[in-house]
């Protein structure tokens, strides 16, 4: 009995103003499983846009009163990182020239050829996605991501409470960008928010700078300096990169959090503080503490509540939607005309490693908008800057494939090599266990004890 082939996922906005074309491409495409919502002009494309919330736009390029053009620049402002592709009837050089240049993902020609749709629906949906509009508090933490909106859900709780929160993560994942949310959806938002990177500094300057000092207390201090601590009165204070903090402060800032209190250098007095404390590091704190560089009582003072950032490789499908958000913020920034990439980039982009994470996006992001003499950045570019970076995600057969390799080595193992256990293990036939053996070059011999 052959196996039913999963149905495709993914929702897709038909718009067009020729009722047969919408009828047609709309039974070809829920034939495949996808999701399409139909209308026949680009204002009625708008008005459900939010309701129906696309993965995908496929848009005629000549409609009356707004075209394809048109429809696609409104769409890159209300949902950036939305794939459009447009359809010509002409199918003329300049037709296409002037789509990609807006920043459509690609163009199909009129008679529609159906083996062409999929293919390149099923390559723009890799790559593309809506992001959530979010509340104000949260409006600069773009993703579709499931784990940062469930992050970013429990981040709005504990804003409400005045628990201190450590964040954790891998350098560039986007911690400070969280302690400010935190703090935007907090009582304390009026107040001010002020971070400092503990790393960044030495270690008599960061005490100065958190606690404050007095005239004179040091070579050089020829005034009294207010300390952040200070600063942020009734506000939040990031202590970025808190696992460099050395051991001395360590134990200063422990008594801040235990009295509330913070006693400038070279003073007598104590001056009563109200602040709210959220740390971050990318460092293993644990690990820390087993070295005896981090002290067991001011981690349990810090990690009340603990938040841990994925990395930008656990969440790919935000790739595209931080790109377009890279590329407006860019584009408001110098000016000029906003760029777009070319859609094998974006690929190439969403499959490359990263390890800088975010931070190293929107580096090479901004890299590739200064190099490009074309306003759309090509492949070649983003090859290029991604170096030894460049990667591709393994396809779905590949993964399947790597994943029953290693279940039927585990299983082998389990049994030292005997396959009439390891198939009652698998809850299958010897013959067929067998074969699903020697499909993988797995030989039960090399498992057995000698």
């Amino acid at each position: 009995m052959a196996l039913k082939q999963p149905k495709a996922e993914g929702k897709i906005l038909l718009v067009d103003d020729d009722p047969g074309l919408l009828r047609l491409l709309s039974i070809r495409l829920r034939a495949e499983g996808y999701e399409v919502e139909a209308v026949e002009s680009a204002h009625l494309a708008l008005g459900v846009l939010h309701r129906f919330s696309p993965d995908l736009v496929i848009t005629d390029l000549r409609m009356d009163k707004m075209d394809g053009i048109g429809l696609l620049k409104e769409l890159q402002t209300r949902s950036p990182g939305l794939r459009v592709v447009i359809i010509t009837a002409h199918g003329t050089i300049p037709d296409a020239v002037t789509a990609t240049q807006h920043g459509a993902f690609g163009f199909l020609t009129k008679p529609i050829d159906k083996d062409e749709l999929m293919a390149l629906v099923e390559r723009a949906l890799k790559v593309s996605g809506t992001v959530d509009v979010e509340e104000d508090w949260a409006s600069q933490i773009i993703t579709r991501n499931q784990a940062v909106k469930e992050i970013l859900q429990q981040t709005k709780m504990v804003a409400a409470t005045d628990a201190r929160v450590l964040i954790t993560g891998e350098s560039g994942t986007g911690k400070e960008l969280l302690a400010q949310a935190i703090h935007n959806a907090s009582d304390r938002r009026n107040k001010p928010f002020t971070a400092i990177n503990c790393s960044a500094m030495a270690e008599n300057l960061l005490e100065s700078e958190l606690f404050g000092h007095e005239k004179g207390a040091f070579t050089g201090a020829t005034r009294s300096h207010e300390g952040l601590f200070q600063a942020a009165e009734g506000g939040t204070l990031l202590l970025d990169e808190i696992g460099d903090m050395p051991m001395r402060l360590q134990v200063k800032l422990l008594r801040v959090l235990q009295e509330s209190q913070v006693r400038p250098v070279g003073s007598t007095e104590a001056k009563q503080i109200d602040v709210r404390v959220v740390s971050a590091t990318h460092r293993d704190l644990q690990e820390l503490m087993g070295q005896g560089r981090f002290r067991e009582d001011l981690y349990y003072r810090l990690n009340v509540v603990n938040i841990k950032l994925p990395t930008l490789d656990e969440r790919r499908e935000d790739i595209p939607l931080l790109v377009a958000h890279f590329l407006q913020q860019i584009a408001l920034e110098s000016d000029q005309e906003r760029k777009v990439y070319a859609p094998e980039a974006v690929e190439m982009l969403v499959t490359a490693e990263w390890p800088g994470n975010i931070r190293q996006l929107y580096n090479i992001v901004r890299q590739n908008v200064a190099l490009s003499r074309s306003p759309v950045i090509s492949g070649e570019l983003v090859q290029q800057s991604l170096g030894e970076h460049a990667g591709k995600l393994a396809s779905f057969t590949d993964a399947r494939d790597e994943f029953t390799r290693n279940y039927l080595s585990q299983i082998l193992q389990i049994t030292t090599g005997n396959v009439s256990q390891a198939a009652r293990l698998a809850k299958r036939n010897r013959t067929d266990f067998y074969k699903l053996l020697a499909r993988h070059e797995l030989n039960p011999d090399a498992f057995k004890t000698r």
